[in-house]
């Protein structure tokens, strides 16, 4: 900054030295914000996240391609998944049993499914205990998300609609609300 007076070039560095700190703290809070997020390489969306199964009838592979060996099938449309990695067309993914393997994208969709975990589940008219109960939900049971509070998700299953709390559904994160 030869040219300048010293005066100058004193109150250029300060100003300088403050806007690069203040751009590094805020590179630092952003990157400590995403740190509890990982993200697919390829969709960008969140990891872990659930899926269900679009198909009637999925392979589920031992790495991610065709050449891979085919380990299990499932045969449950709708049935939710958890996806754990992604790989180009295929995803990693893991069910109620935490068995896992490689499935292609083609295979799932985004609708979001949940499976009863308990027997005999009271499906409410409303996220509250004390309502009135619409049916009654047996264990193996998958249903539609219509929407989820912080301890609650109200599902469609068998032309029944009702809300159910979230301890008894496998297929939602336990903190995770869907409006």
């Amino acid at each position: 900054m030869t040219g300048f007076p010293a005066s100058l070039r004193t109150a250029s560095s300060v100003v300088f030295t403050r806007v690069g700190l203040s751009a590094l703290l805020v590179l630092i809070m952003i990157s400590a914000a995403m740190a509890g997020q990982q993200r697919g390489q390829v969709t960008n969306l969140p990891i872990p996240r659930f899926v269900s199964m679009k198909a009637a009838e999925g392979n589920v592979r031992r790495g991610p391609s065709l050449t891979h060996r085919i380990d299990w099938v499932y045969h449950r449309k709708d049935l939710p998944l958890e996806i754990t990695a992604e790989f180009g067309h295929w995803r990693q993914v893991r069910d109620v049993d935490g068995a896992g393997g490689w499935v292609h994208y083609s295979l799932l969709s985004g609708v979001r499914t949940v499976l009863i975990e308990a027997d005999d589940i009271k499906m409410m008219t409303q996220p509250d205990p004390k309502s009135g109960v619409s049916a009654l939900v047996e264990k193996g049971v998958v249903a539609r998300i219509d929407a989820c509070t912080v301890e609650w998700c109200k599902i469609r299953a068998g032309g029944e609609k009702g809300w159910v709390q979230k301890t008894a559904l496998w297929g939602v994160a336990p903190d995770e609300v869907i409006e």
